[in-house]
């Protein structure tokens, strides 16, 4: 009689407890951990969802910029992080593509971690320096084609979308180009002003000022549609390589274990803060479209995105270089 007393008593302690972890968290600073150098998109939305997150849940959320390894070094500290919810890790498709590129990981992306909730994508555009002579994309097909390995183009490390955007490109294009992988997008994009690399996919979100102030020849866009920020430049599907798609998503994940109350409240957060007017705006004028989904449709995204460029990597032949 008395076991039997005993059992229903410990789920309902166990429930109340999760209530009142949703009722409180957080208590005390949490930290973000970005895998990814400062300067770049992860970064400043990073910074952006931090500050709101304040705002709204009433304690510190602190950017822990700890970049290398094309993501690798930041999400395996995230990985063997408490999971209570006071270390989050800011995520990229960087880490799904990881997870084929890469498959001798010390952490397992779906294994470890639980999807928070998604932020945002953006497309990207390829650049050129001016000095190089790329007008168009037809300008970069054709000297491709006729001098193999001549080109470069540079990335934030390898498996970033930026480094797959240009895989992609060469597979489905049918040209040879170098990569040269750097440690963040900010390295990556100064060199490609200065003229020390040939060209650049990266977001327009951060590229966008760089091409109107001059400084970089757009080339094209790497989405469906073209741009609302940069509507003069043709895709690159229009512009000469049919069908060809890249973005660059971004979103929040914790370890593995960590409470569903807390997911949740963060998710609820998170998803107000994307839905919010002002945001949509501010992101809309950036070239960023909000994602907003529960953490079990954030999950089933993770995994079909995981899908998606197993596929690709292993019928493009793609490999780290």
């Amino acid at each position: 009689m008395q076991r039997r007393f005993i059992l229903p008593l410990t789920a309902f302690l166990l429930v109340l407890n999760l209530s009142a972890q949703a009722q409180t968290y957080p208590t005390r600073p949490v930290k973000i951990v970005v895998p990814f150098a400062t300067g770049g998109p992860a970064d400043n939305y990073a910074r952006f969802i931090a500050q709101r997150l304040q705002d709204s849940l009433g304690q510190s959320f602190v950017v822990d910029n700890k970049p290398g390894a094309g993501s690798v070094i930041g999400t395996d500290l995230a990985s063997k992080a408490a999971p209570d919810g006071y270390t989050l890790l800011l995520m990229s498709n960087t880490q799904t593509v990881n997870e084929s590129l890469i498959p001798n990981k010390p952490y397992a992306l779906m294994r470890d971690f639980v999807g928070v909730a998604p932020i945002n994508y953006s497309d990207l555009v390829l650049v050129a320096n001016p000095g190089v002579g790329l007008n168009t994309l037809a300008d970069v097909l054709k000297q491709a084609k006729a001098a193999p390995g001549k080109l470069n183009y540079a990335s934030s490390g390898p498996g970033t979308p930026y480094h797959m955007a240009g895989e992609l490109f060469k597979s489905m294009g049918n040209v040879s180009m170098v990569h040269i992988p750097y440690k963040g997008s900010s390295g990556a994009r100064t060199d490609v002003i200065g003229g020390q690399v040939d060209m650049m996919f990266d977001a327009v979100t951060t590229m966008t000022e760089q091409v109107k102030a001059g400084k970089v020849k757009a080339i094209a866009t790497t989405g469906k549609q073209r741009s609302d920020v940069l509507p003069d430049v043709p895709t690159v599907s229009e512009a000469g390589v049919p069908g060809y798609e890249a973005t660059i998503w971004l979103g929040v994940m914790a370890p593995k274990g960590t409470p569903k109350a807390v997911v949740d409240t963060l998710n609820a957060a998170i998803s107000k803060i994307a839905s919010q007017a002002d945001v949509k705006q501010t992101w809309s004028k950036q070239g960023a479209v909000p994602l907003v989904m529960n953490p079990s449709q954030f999950e089933k995204y993770l995994n079909d995105d995981i899908a998606k460029w197993t596929n690709v990597i292993k019928s493009a032949g793609i490999k780290l270089d």
